[in-house]
């Protein structure tokens, strides 16, 4: 029987035909409109949250620690959405210089703040022992009567991944619901990548559902090597959770091509491209992560016929970086 989970996300998200970017990806595009899974905790974490809040609540905690970069999406969902059941959240967040950054906040950090989450500003590397230092603020908790559940980052461990099996199980239900209308399959999956837990939650659900043969994981961050291994650690991890046989890693292709400048740092062409995307579409992207996954898409030298782009959220962390755009531009 697999883990309980919590009812976060607003689901269906729509699967939606975007044409208008046909031309500039050079294949027909659908996407899988998982920015919408709510209001401002939406996002792809949420699905993860689904499975890693209902763990901490049969844990009987009273609070969730959890880490990113300073603007990460993951923890500021995490914050709403703990506050949503009555958990105190605890963040470890990112810094250059391990200091909180100037003032006024922005972005993410804004929504961590007014939510009242408890934040510890930690250096890079600091942020190298993350897991380590999570486990020891646990235990300071512990120690001060509050039990602590602590969700690796990017909610990326085999039970977070099941959010994204589910996922595909729903984009299969709404291709059987509209056979004339969705595809029954498509040539490829493509989504950004930056802790792996989507990724290998993907790869099984699109093989497990029949979605597509190909899933492309977009790194953002680390490299290919790194988030091969990770990928099917988590997928291990999720098939004994899942009670099935340990198998083979279900098919996930890495690539970090184009990851940009640095994490959380798009180059001048990521930066148009989300601006030509927009101007098209009406399809907002981040800078961070489903910019770089779309960039990755149209730069592919071998087309896929039929695409379905998994979006993958992160609106706060795009208008923490007004200064790259030019609206007039």
């Amino acid at each position: 029987m697999w883990p309980r989970k919590l009812v976060l996300a607003q689901v269906h998200t729509p699967l939606q035909r975007v044409a208008a970017l046909d031309s500039l990806l050079g294949c027909e595009l659908w996407v899988k409109r998982d920015d919408m899974t709510g209001g401002p905790e939406a996002g792809n974490k949420i699905r993860k949250l689904e499975y890693l809040l209902a763990a901490a609540l049969d844990a009987g905690a009273s609070t969730v620690i959890t880490c990113g970069g300073v603007q990460s999406n993951h923890a500021r969902a995490t914050a709403i959405v703990a506050r949503r059941l009555g958990l105190e959240p605890v963040l470890v967040l990112r810094t250059p210089d391990g200091q909180p950054p100037a003032a006024p906040w922005q972005g993410n950090l804004l929504l961590d703040a007014l939510v009242g989450a408890e934040i510890r500003f930690i250096t890079p590397d600091q942020y190298a022992q993350r897991d380590a230092i999570m486990q020891v603020i646990a235990a300071e908790l512990g120690r001060s009567g509050r039990q602590a559940y602590v969700i690796p980052e990017g909610g990326s461990n085999g039970l977070g991944a099941l959010g994204y099996v589910d996922a595909m199980g729903e984009v299969r239900a709404q291709q059987d619901a509209d056979p004339s209308g969705v595809p029954a399959r498509f040539d490829l999956i493509v989504h950004a990548c930056g802790s792996g837990g989507t990724a290998a939650g993907i790869g099984i659900g699109a093989r497990l559902h029949g979605i597509a043969d190909d899933v492309l994981a977009v790194a953002v961050c680390d490299d290919r090597e790194y988030f091969e291994h990770k990928v099917a650690a988590i997928q291990h991890a999720a098939f004994e959770l899942m009670g099935v046989p340990t198998r083979e890693s279900a098919k996930v292709r890495v690539v970090d091509a184009w990851k940009g400048p640095a994490y959380g740092v798009p180059s001048a062409e990521q930066v148009e491209l989300i601006e030509t995307v927009a101007r098209r579409s009406g399809l907002i992207l981040d800078p961070v992560y489903s910019g770089k996954a779309m960039f990755a898409l149209a730069q592919l030298t071998d087309k896929p016929r039929r695409a379905l782009f998994v979006h993958t959220g992160g609106l706060p962390g795009l208008l923490a970086e007004a200064a790259r755009f030019t609206p007039n531009g």
